[in-house]
């Protein structure tokens, strides 16, 4: 795990005893390309609450189909929500997870976006690898993304030849679980999210720790 990137992130995520509810769990998912021979391991696999058992037979995570240029996966949360943090474990099999194991060749290159809508481009990119190996990508992943939305979209793609090395050349989402941390009750931030966001901030919408209003209606700043 990136240990100098999630120190400050932790101490973000714990100061003042905040907690944050785990908004997708068991919400509506669609997984793009879903694999024909495991129907019954579907999108909403990633948002049941399980990930003891990372591996098909364990019967917790995604399967998707392989041989596409493109992988996708998204949870609905219901309605527009405050985000503090996504948490993303991938499938491992039960192998040790480096370079011996295949299946860090699917992980790189993913990224999290949060999106009011299913399409990624009409959101903000929270997360996108750019840097990692098959030797250095840690699972799982806290990926923090201050941001309000309704939709939490993983995406990765093969699409852009030629392919970094370690790269697989087929794009796939096996996601063991997805949680995205936020306020469950929409307009709201802070401490156990009690306080309501300002009623000069747009559409109600403020950043989840400190309120600050993410854009003011009309004759506020």
């Amino acid at each position: 795990m990136d240990f100098i990137w999630m120190i400050p992130f932790l101490s973000q995520f714990f100061r003042f005893g905040i907690t944050y509810d785990n908004v997708a769990l068991n919400k509506p998912a669609w997984l793009q390309h879903q694999h024909p021979k495991y129907p019954q391991y579907g999108a909403e696999r990633a948002v049941d609450g399980n990930k003891l058992y990372l591996s098909i037979s364990g019967g917790q995570c995604t399967v998707s189909s392989g041989g596409y240029s493109t992988a996708e996966w998204r949870v609905d949360l219901g309605g527009v929500l405050s985000i503090h943090h996504i948490f993303i474990q991938y499938r491992t099999d039960f192998r040790v997870w480096d370079e011996t194991n295949i299946l860090t060749s699917y992980l790189l290159g993913f990224s999290v976006y949060v999106s009011n809508t299913t399409i990624k481009e009409d959101g903000v990119l929270c997360f996108m690898d750019k840097s990692y190996t098959r030797k250095t990508i840690p699972n799982n992943f806290n990926i923090s993304c201050r941001q309000n939305g309704r939709f939490v979209i993983y995406y990765n793609n093969r699409t852009q030849l030629p392919l970094p090395d370690g790269y697989s050349v087929s794009a796939e989402s096996d996601l063991c679980e997805v949680e995205v941390y936020g306020c469950s009750k929409s307009r709201h931030f802070g401490d156990n999210c009690s306080t309501p966001c300002r009623q000069n901030c747009l559409e109600g919408r403020c950043d989840v720790v400190d309120g600050t209003c993410l854009g003011c209606i009309p004759g506020y700043t």
